[in-house]
């Protein structure tokens, strides 16, 4: 694949790339994507399945229409193990997919940038939760992560950084990843995997 022999040019990440990886497929629906990225936060993995599970269970299995998730009364969201703040950042997305009329088409002839920016006008909605939405929703080849916590503790690791200053190291990241454009996406994808198997020293 193109982008292996790319990211191989940086002989530290060339070195955790043990196989590519499948290309990236956009997926439908964006708006529940959105949703179940915010109903994710702060949680593992296993319990925002679960929760996710619970919340399509409310529409029949179905995936909802933001207008069917804008009717759905907070406190049966709430009954699901949602916070009340969730409750309403879930709420949030859904009127404001609709007042914008935010479709699937309608932000994949978007650039990245413009698309965070439209996305984060919305009150729950942050820088990270749209690059999240870029890369495995939109299926976006190019999109870095650098207030990602997995990839922080990745590339710390990986190149040795050492410094407390969260500027300083996100200025590092920031110049370790022009190399890798355009496939930064892949390359997030590797140190996650990376980190997730490679115990603590």
């Amino acid at each position: 694949m193109d982008y292996v022999a790319h990211l191989s040019k940086d002989k530290k990440l060339a070195a955790i790339i043990n196989e590519p990886l499948e290309p990236l497929h956009g997926r439908h629906n964006i708006p529940l994507r959105l949703m179940a990225s915010i109903m994710s936060q702060q949680l593992s993995t296993k319990v925002a399945k679960v929760i996710y599970h619970r919340f399509l269970a409310l529409f029949n299995g179905e995936e909802p229409s933001p207008q069917q998730v804008l009717a759905m009364p907070a406190e049966t969201l709430r009954s699901i193990g949602l916070s009340n703040a969730k409750v309403g950042y879930v709420h949030n997305v859904a009127r404001f997919c609709i007042e914008h009329n935010i479709e699937d088409h309608t932000l994949q002839v978007m650039n990245n940038e413009d698309i965070i920016a439209l996305l984060t006008q919305i009150k729950g909605v942050g820088r990270w939760t749209v690059e999240m939405l870029l890369m495995f929703t939109l299926g976006r080849e190019d999109v870095f992560a650098p207030d990602d916590l997995g990839i922080q503790q990745a590339m710390v690791k990986l190149y040795n950084i050492k410094t407390t200053d969260k500027k300083v190291l996100r200025a590092r990241m920031l110049k370790l990843s022009a190399k890798w454009k355009p496939y930064r996406t892949y390359a997030c994808i590797h140190l996650w995997r990376w980190k997730d198997n490679t115990p603590d020293a």
